[in-house]
């Protein structure tokens, strides 16, 4: 779909005529690529060049803000908010999601100003310097904003499962500590290891452990370990989904009396906290990544980084902050 003729040109835009322009593309193609009129293009590119000064997209957006005269400049353009624009680059470039940064500005810093994670998004998209690429910094690290939907290959059916339509309603609601989530995050075609993810639904805090294999018995070891590490009360049930990897599901029920709910088959949303935990596990560990070569010391460090990032229903508290108040 075209853009509407009177639309200023943005950075973004400017930044691909300057590329394009060095590239010896010609006034049309470019105009025929931004799908903009051609007088446009060529005004923009004489009003912001000469025979001894060629085009720079920086520059260009700098004067047309200068001749704009704007108040509604956006807010992470503003000289006056450098330092807030500091703070929500250094944060993307440690992984955290616009959402965590607007609301802990909002929250927990002051600043003159806020800013909106759509406002963030739309800067990191749009407005960012094209070298910083901060895009690599996101969830899912797309050029480009857009859903994505994926479902799980079923294995064979569990026996003695209970449904999560008998899970309690204080489960479901969120309204007590110890319900946890649980999934296996695999690496490349080979399966040569898994990472066993498992996520307290209330808190948000997480638990990683690398295993050799999707076998049941790995799986339900690395749950134990997690039920004997917490304070008591801490683990009291855990959903999971329909992979042999919890085909051993009644040995928790033994030995620590935790429940297991299973999902309906094809509803991952049913457990959509750790499906969500997953893909910022894949920030840190792209699925073609060698894991073969990822240590525990590694895992473990990649889920303390995911524990102290702040999170928006807990009002910014980060998950580790919530374990220690709550203990």
């Amino acid at each position: 779909m075209d853009m509407p003729k009177g639309r200023p040109l943005t950075l973004f835009e400017r930044e691909k005529i300057e590329t394009w322009l060095r590239m010896k593309k010609k006034k049309t193609w470019i105009a025929d690529r931004l799908k903009r009129d051609y007088s446009i293009i060529k005004r923009e590119i004489q009003r912001n060049s000469s025979k001894h000064l060629p085009y720079c997209a920086a520059v260009a957006q700098m004067l047309a803000q200068q001749r704009a005269k704007k108040t509604n400049v956006r807010k992470l353009d503003k000289p006056k908010n450098i330092e807030l624009k500091k703070f929500v680059e250094e944060r993307l470039e440690d992984n955290w999601s616009p959402e965590q940064i607007a609301g802990t500005i909002r929250e927990q810093i002051e600043f003159k100003e806020t800013v909106s994670h759509e406002s963030i998004y739309n800067y990191v998209y749009n407005h960012s310097e094209k070298q910083k690429k901060l895009y690599k910094h996101l969830r899912t690290a797309r050029k480009q904003r857009q859903r994505k939907f994926s479902r799980k290959k079923q294995g064979k059916a569990l026996k003695n499962k209970v449904s999560i339509h008998l899970r309690p309603i204080e489960i479901a609601e969120k309204k007590e500590f110890g319900h946890w989530e649980n999934d296996l995050v695999e690496f490349g075609r080979l399966g040569l290891g898994v990472l066993s993810v498992k996520y307290e639904r209330k808190s948000m805090l997480c638990r990683l452990h690398k295993l050799d294999s999707k076998k049941a018995i790995e799986n339900e070891d690395s749950i134990a370990d997690v039920i004997e590490s917490l304070s008591v009360d801490w683990f009291k049930s855990v959903t999971r989904d329909n992979g042999s990897e919890n085909a051993n599901h009644l040995k928790t029920l033994t030995d620590f009396g935790v429940p297991t709910y299973f999902c309906d088959a094809y509803a991952s949303w049913q457990k959509g906290g750790i499906e969500n935990l997953n893909k910022l596990i894949r920030q840190y560990l792209p699925k073609k990544c060698d894991f073969a070569k990822i240590t525990e010391r590694d895992v473990y460090e990649i889920q303390e980084k995911l524990n102290n990032r702040p999170r928006k229903s807990n009002n910014y508290l980060t998950p580790n902050q919530v374990y220690a108040l709550n203990q």
